[in-house]
C-alpha cells in the first residue's frame, strides 16, 4: 500500500468510475451479479442503494448477507463459478483469500474498513483509505456504494439518503454538533438539494419523531442514562416535573412536537441529573446536534429521522431479519415494514435485557490496567455484542478507556468487539489493526476502523488475545504526549 504523502484523492473517484463501468458492463450483456454485504446498518444501506439501482437497470442479481468474510463463504462463491462479485462494507481486510479463491472471477469491492496490503490483478477496489480520505470518519460502506451509484446513473441521486443513514450507523457523527463531514457532508448536499433530507439542529433522543416524549428519552443510549435508559416510568416521572405537556388531546407528544423553551428545560434537566450521576459535561452535549430528516418518509415511521432509521436496519441485521431491512431500504412497505418494526421491538428488548445483566451481574465487566473487558460468555448474541460494547464505551463507564467485549460464537469461536470512546486520548492506538495483527497470530482474523473493531478467535486464545490488547493499549496509548 502506498505512504499516504503518495495517495491521490482524485484515485478515489477514478477507481469509482472504473467500478460503475464494469457493473453497467454485466448489465448490458445480461449477466448475473452476485452481491455479498455485511450485516450491520452500513452494510444493509448499502445494499439497498446497489438493490434499487440494480432493480432500476432491469440487471439480473442476487444478494447475500454474512456476519464477516470467512475461508467457508469464499468456498461456497468459488462454487458457483460467478461472473461478477461485488462486496459492499467488507472486503478490504479480506484480500488474501479472495486472491487464493477467486483468481479467475471479475471483483469489486465497495468498502471502507482499513485494507490489506495484497494486489488483486482482476479487483476493482474503491476504498478512501487508498486514495487518503478517512474511512472511519469521512464516509461509509454506504457512502462509497451510492457514489458508484450515482456514476452509474444520476438518477440515483435520490438514494443519497441512505447513505446518510449508513453513515449514521456507523457512528461517523462524532464531530462538532453530530454533524458528518467529508465527503459524508457533500452526499447530504446531494440530498438536500434535491429535497430528500432537511437538515436541522435539535434535541437527539431516539424516536424524536415516533415515540411519546417519555418513550423517546427511555429508549435513548447515546448517551447512556442511569437510571433513566430503559425505564420508561422513571422517565415519566422525571418529565412529568418539568410542567410540560406531555399529552395534547389524548394524544402523546413527541419530541418533533415541542417548543424550543420546552426542548430547552427537558436538555437543562437531563444535564443536571448526568451531572449528579458523575458524568462529564460532554455526555450532555451529546444530546443535542444536527438531525436528518428524510422529508419523503412518514412522520410516524422510524425512516423518518437517519439515526432511527439506521438503528432500525441494525435491529434487522443482528436479529437475523437483514433482508427485511433490505426490502425496505429498497422502498417496500406495507407487511413488510410491519413485520420489520416488531423486530425493531424486540432487538430494543433484547439490548436493554443484555445492558442490565451486563450491569448488575459482577465480574461481567472488570477493569484490567489498560482496558475494560465484557466476559459475555455464552449469554450474549455474538450479532449484539458489539452493540452492548459501544454502549457502554459512549458514555457508562466512569473512566474513559478502550472496552473489549467478548461472547461464544458458531463451531467453538469466540467473537470479539473492541471500542474506543469519543473522547479518549489514544495518540497512535489504532485498534483495527492491532486486532488484525494479535488476532492472526492467534490463528484468527480480524480488523476494522482506528476506534470500532472486531475479531474472530478460536476458545482456547481468548485469554491470550486480551492480555495482548491490554499490553499494547497499554505502550501505544501511553507514548502521548500533551502540551
Amino acid at each position: 500500500m502506498a505512504d499516504d504523502d503518495q495517495k491521490n484523492p482524485d484515485d478515489f473517484f477514478i477507481r469509482i468510475t472504473q467500478a460503475a463501468n464494469t457493473i453497467k458492463k454485466h448489465i448490458d450483456t445480461n449477466e448475473f451479479i452476485r452481491v455479498i454485504t455485511h450485516i450491520d446498518a452500513d452494510g444493509l444501506a448499502a445494499a439497498g442503494i446497489l438493490g434499487k439501482t440494480l432493480q432500476r437497470a432491469q440487471a439480473f442479481f442476487r444478494l447475500r448477507i454474512v456476519k464477516q468474510l470467512n475461508e467457508e463463504i469464499v468456498n461456497e462463491l468459488t462454487s458457483e463459478d460467478p461472473s461478477l462479485l461485488i462486496f459492499l462494507d467488507l472486503g478490504s481486510g479480506s484480500l488474501d483469500l479472495l486472491d487464493a479463491k477467486l483468481k479467475d472471477c471479475e471483483l469489486i469491492i465497495l468498502d471502507h474498513h482499513k485494507p490489506m496490503e495484497v494486489t488483486i490483478p482482476q479487483l476493482t477496489h474503491v476504498n478512501p483509505h487508498l486514495a487518503n480520505f478517512d474511512g472511519t470518519r469521512e464516509i461509509s460502506g454506504a457512502g462509497v456504494t451510492y457514489l458508484t451509484a450515482k456514476t452509474i446513473d444520476k438518477t440515483n441521486i435520490d438514494l443519497a439518503p441512505l447513505a446518510i443513514v449508513g453513515a449514521l450507523g456507523d457512528s461517523q457523527d462524532k464531530n462538532d454538533e453530530r454533524g458528518l463531514i467529508g465527503l459524508n457532508e457533500d452526499i447530504v448536499d446531494d440530498a438536500v438539494n434535491t429535497g430528500c433530507i432537511m437538515v436541522d439542529k435539535d434535541l437527539l433522543l431516539f424516536g424524536r419523531e415516533t415515540r411519546p416524549i417519555h418513550k423517546a428519552l427511555a429508549y435513548t443510549t447515546n448517551p447512556f442514562i442511569p437510571g433513566l435508559s430503559n425505564a420508561e416510568d422513571k422517565c415519566l416521572g422525571f418529565l412529568s416535573n418539568l410542567d410540560i405537556e406531555l399529552k395534547h388531546n389524548d394524544r402523546w407528544r413527541a419530541i418533533n412536537d415541542l417548543t424550543v423553551e420546552e426542548k430547552e428545560k427537558i436538555f437543562s434537566k437531563i444535564a443536571t441529573y448526568l451531572s449528579s450521576k458523575g458524568s462529564p459535561d460532554s455526555d450532555a452535549l451529546r444530546l443535542i446536534g444536527k438531525i436528518y430528516t428524510l422529508t419523503h418518509e412518514d412522520r410516524f415511521k422510524p425512516m423518518r429521522d437517519g439515526r432511527e432509521y439506521a438503528s432500525f436496519l441494525n435491529a434487522c441485521g443482528r436479529m437475523r431479519k437483514g433482508g427485511l431491512g433490505i426490502a425496505v431500504a429498497m422502498g417496500s412497505r406495507g407487511e413488510t415494514l410491519d413485520e420489520a418494526l416488531k423486530i425493531l421491538t424486540n432487538y430494543k428488548k433484547m439490548l436493554y435485557q443484555y445492558l442490565d445483566w451486563v450491569i448488575q451481574t459482577p465480574k461481567v465487566l472488570r477493569k484490567m490496567k489498560n482496558i475494560y473487558v465484557i466476559d459475555g460468555s455464552d449469554k450474549i448474541d455474538e450479532l449484539i455484542i458489539g452493540t452492548i460494547a459501544s454502549i457502554l464505551s459512549s458514555s457508562y463507564l466512569k473512566e474513559k478507556m478502550p472496552i473489549i467485549a467478548l461472547t461464544s460464537a458458531e463451531n467453538g469461536m469466540v467473537k470479539v468487539s473492541g471500542r474506543i470512546p469519543h473522547n479518549f486520548n489514544r495518540g497512535n492506538l489504532d485498534l483495527g489493526t492491532i486486532f488484525h495483527e494479535i488476532s492472526t497470530k492467534l490463528n484468527g482474523r480480524g480488523g476494522g476502523h482506528n476506534v470500532a473493531a472486531g475479531a474472530l478467535l478460536p476458545k482456547e486464545s481468548e485469554n491470550q488475545f486480551v492480555k495482548s490488547i491490554n499490553k499494547l493499549v497499554g505502550s501505544m496509548h501511553h507514548t502521548v504526549t500533551t502540551d
